[in-house]
């Protein structure tokens, strides 16, 4: 496995992170790591599934980051779905 660095905003925060994660991490394992770094501090905590968002397309949380066409410094937005 290996190093893969990515920005990430999660929705309704006001910094972009820039987070480095494993390619081998489940989409849902990435979600959880940016929120980790938000969530209960700039973002209310809500009882509802992270979500990832890639180039418009919501990703699957059992998806494997790095087979899900996710570059290195490409973009995330990370949000709550329903």
């Amino acid at each position: 496995m290996s190093l893969l660095p990515l920005t990430a905003l999660f929705a309704g925060d006001v910094l972009e992170l820039l987070i480095p994660v494993d390619d081998g991490d489940t989409v849902e394992q990435v979600g959880k790591q940016v929120a980790h770094h938000v969530v209960g501090r700039r973002v209310a905590r809500r009882d509802a599934p992270i979500r990832v968002r890639h180039d418009g397309r919501i990703l699957a949380p059992e998806a494997i980051i790095g087979a899900s066409g996710v570059q290195p410094l490409d973009h995330l937005e990370v949000f709550y779905g329903d």
